[in-house]
């Protein structure tokens, strides 16, 4: 008769994917033999310039910020002397007013009207303080309060004639363009970045209302979209770092995981 074979214990098999247990021994990070990244959210997050756990919304780095400024400056002092960009400025609005229907580009630039642009701002604002986001909201709408803060000054200083009122001054840069830009956009950053190109079709369709209709010009629209960049700045670097809600100690991060849950993971390297 034949002997039942002795159980033998488990072999180590190479090239087997290798994950840490919840209480393991064995420090470090949970990590995959096969090189590729834990079926985690947190394992394919880009890291910022300083190291810091990244998030999908995209914020204007310093190059972008730097540019915007350069541009604004360079606007304005053509815009003060009434140099060569100014008066090709005036020729290309002059053959672009009114090229389409009054009424169609009027309703373009009605949506960089205060009454249509800030109830947008508001929704988003009351969503994301809904989702814990307090942070990021307030910061939309300190960008949103700033829109007047910079703008006027920068009418009465300039003090430029409109395409079709030149005995009226305080047409640079465009607060409409502005308060529409900073509106959609930062509704998109605090609901959902797949709202961005809405936000940019919306500003877009603002800003030629504006220069079709002949309430601004080219540059003036220009102007409001550069001085907007560090503006939005605020709400987006606040909607990456200020993900967590202060609610029982324990928030969400940018991917919906509790901050105070632990992930468990399994021997293929799936969280549990």
């Amino acid at each position: 008769m034949r002997e039942t074979p002795r159980a033998e214990p488990p072999q180590h098999r190479p090239h087997r994917a290798v994950a840490h247990t919840s209480g393991a021994s064995c420090p470090g990070p949970p990590h995959r033999s096969d090189g590729r990244p834990p079926h985690t959210p947190r394992g394919v997050r880009r890291p910022d310039p300083l190291g810091r756990p990244g998030t999908t919304p995209p914020v204007p780095g310093r190059p972008a910020l730097f540019s915007a400024l350069v541009a604004l400056a360079v606007v304005t002092w053509q815009v003060l002397v009434h140099g060569p960009l100014a008066r090709l400025d005036e020729r290309v609005s002059r053959a672009v007013v009114d090229a389409v229907p009054r009424p169609l580009s009027e309703l373009a630039s009605d949506l960089g009207n205060m009454t249509v642009a800030l109830p947008v701002l508001a929704c988003a604002m009351a969503y994301a303080v809904w989702r814990g986001r307090r942070l990021a909201a307030l910061h939309a709408g300190l960008a949103m309060a700033a829109v007047p803060l910079l703008v006027i000054p920068l009418k009465e200083w300039t003090a430029r004639p409109g395409p079709l009122e030149p005995w009226a001054a305080g047409y640079y840069p465009s607060g409409h363009t502005a308060t529409a830009a900073v509106a959609y956009f930062g509704a998109a950053f605090l609901v959902s970045n797949r709202l961005i190109p809405v936000a940019a079709a919306l500003t877009a369709v603002t800003a030629t209302g504006l220069i079709l209709r002949g309430f601004h010009w080219p540059l003036d629209v220009l102007a409001s979209l550069t001085l907007c960049v560090p503006l939005l700045r605020w709400p987006v670097l606040a909607a990456r770092y200020g993900r967590r809600s202060p609610v029982d100690g324990h928030g969400e991060d940018s991917w919906g995981t509790r901050s105070g849950a632990t992930p468990s993971w399994s021997e293929d390297g799936r969280t549990n």
